[in-house]
C-alpha cells in the first residue's frame, strides 16, 4: 500500500486540477459573454486533441514508457494553467488552453492506468476501485475550492481559480517524479522496454464485443459526468443559484462517487460486472434526467447523490473489464482505446447537446444525457460478458 501512495496522490492531483479548471472555464466563458452553446464547444475542445493521439499514446506506453507519459502529461497541464492566467480573454484562447489541458490529462491517465492494470486478475476490481477512489477525492476537493472562492456570488473569481489550478498542476509535476521508480520496477508480461514496437493486438470475437461494451459504457458515463461538471454552473446561473451552492452540489455528487468506488469489489462480487453495468446505467440515467426538473436545490442534491453513485461505478468497472479481457501485453493499448472512446464522447456529446441548449435551455441537456445513459444500459448488457 505504501508503494501505491504516490500513484494515489498523482490520481488525486490529476482529477482535482481537471475538476477545478473545467467549471472555471465555463464560468470564464460566460464572464466574457459566450453563449451556452459555445460553452459546450469549449468542453468538446478538451477532448479533441486527446481523441487523435489516444491510440498511438497507448501503443507507445505499452513499450514501457509509463514515466515519460506521466511527465509530459503533467507538464502540459501546468503549461495550460500558466497560459490561462496570462491570456484567456476570448473563445479562441479558452479553446487552446482546454485542448492542452485535455492532452495532458490523457497522457497522465494512460500512465496511471497502465500501472494499476498490473494487479492480478483477482485484485483488479479492488485496485481500480482504490485508484479511482483517490481520483474521486480530488473531484470532491475541487468543488469545495470552487465554493470557497465563489461564496454566495453567482460568478466566482475565475482568476483566483485559475491560479489554484496552476499551483495544483505544479504539485502534480513534482509528484510525477515519485512514480519513476514504480514505473521502472513493475513488470506485466512481455512488455518490450528497449524501444521496439509492441506486438500486434489480436482478440477473439467475444472479447472484442466485451471490450466494445466496456468502451461504450466508459464513453457515455464519462460524457454524462463531464456535462454535469460543465453545465451545472450554467444551470445555476439560469436559476439564480449561487456558486457556493453549486460547489456543494458538485461535492455531494463526488462524495457519492467515492462511496461507490470503495465498495466496487463488493458490488461486482454480488451482481457480477454485466448486471452491475445494467443497474448502474439505468438508475443513473433516471437521476441525471431529474436534474432538469425545476426543483428545490435539496432535491437537486438528492438526484446528484444517486447520479454520482451510479456514474462512479462506470469508470473503474470499465477499466477492470478492459484489463481482464485485453490480451496479455496489450493492456495499455486497450486502456488507451477506452480513453479514446471517452474523448470521442467528450467531443461529440457536448456538440450534440449544445443544439439542445440552443433550443431548450440548459435543462434539456440533462434530459438528453439521461436518455443516453438508458440506451447505454441496454447496449452494455447485450455486449458485455462477465470475464473471470
Amino acid at each position: 500500500m505504501r508503494r501505491a501512495l504516490p500513484l494515489l496522490a498523482h490520481a488525486f492531483l490529476v482529477q482535482g486540477s481537471a475538476y477545478i479548471i473545467r467549471p472555471t472555464s465555463a464560468y470564464r466563458a460566460i464572464e466574457v459573454g459566450l453563449s451556452p452553446a459555445l460553452v459546450g464547444l469549449i468542453a468538446a475542445r478538451f477532448a479533441l486533441l486527446p481523441l487523435v493521439v489516444a491510440f498511438p499514446a497507448g501503443r507507445w506506453t505499452d513499450g514501457g514508457r509509463e514515466f515519460p507519459a506521466l511527465l509530459v502529461g503533467a507538464s502540459a497541464m501546468a503549461l495550460a494553467g500558466v497560459g490561462m492566467l496570462v491570456y484567456s480573454p476570448d473563445l479562441w484562447s479558452l479553446l487552446l488552453w482546454n485542448a492542452i489541458v485535455g492532452l495532458g490529462n490523457l497522457l497522465s491517465i494512460i500512465g496511471e492506468q497502465s500501472l494499476v492494470a498490473r494487479a492480478s486478475r483477482e485484485a483488479v476490481d479492488s485496485a481500480f476501485g482504490t485508484f479511482t477512489f483517490a481520483g474521486s477525492v480530488g473531484q470532491a476537493a475541487a468543488p469545495l475550492a470552487l465554493a470557497a472562492v465563489g461564496g454566495r456570488a453567482v460568478m466566482p473569481n475565475t482568476q483566483a481559480l485559475m491560479a489554484l489550478y496552476t499551483v495544483a498542476t505544479f504539485a502534480l509535476v513534482a509528484c510525477t517524479f515519485l512514480l519513476r521508480r514504480l514505473a521502472g520496477r513493475a513488470e506485466s508480461g512481455p512488455r518490450p522496454r528497449d524501444g521496439r514496437r509492441p506486438a500486434p493486438v489480436r482478440v477473439s470475437p467475444e472479447a472484442r464485443r466485451t471490450l466494445a461494451g466496456a468502451v461504450l459504457l466508459s464513453m457515455l458515463v464519462l460524457a454524462a459526468d463531464d456535462l454535469i461538471q460543465v453545465y451545472l454552473p450554467a444551470l445555476g446561473v439560469e436559476r439564480g443559484i449561487g456558486a457556493g451552492v453549486i460547489g456543494v452540489l458538485l461535492t455531494l455528487r463526488a462524495a457519492a462517487t467515492m462511496l461507490s468506488r470503495i465498495g466496487l469489489s463488493t458490488l461486482t462480487g454480488r451482481l457480477g460486472r454485466r448486471r452491475l453495468v445494467l443497474v448502474s446505467s439505468l438508475v443513473g440515467g433516471l437521476a441525471v434526467a431529474l436534474v432538469a426538473a425545476p426543483v428545490h436545490p435539496a432535491v437537486l442534491g438528492a438526484a446528484l447523490l444517486v447520479a454520482g453513485f451510479c456514474l462512479g461505478v462506470g469508470q473503474p468497472l470499465s477499466m477492470a473489464i478492459v484489463s481482464v479481457a485485453a490480451p496479455p501485453g496489450s493492456t495499455s493499448t486497450w486502456l488507451a482505446v477506452r480513453l479514446m472512446g471517452n474523448r470521442l464522447g467528450q467531443s461529440l456529446v457536448p456538440a450534440v447537446v449544445a443544439v439542445a441548449a440552443a433550443s431548450t435551455g440548459t435543462a434539456g441537456i440533462f434530459v438528453a444525457t439521461g436518455i443516453g445513459l438508458l440506451i447505454t444500459a441496454g447496449l452494455g448488457h447485450v455486449l458485455i460478458r462477465d470475464v473471470a
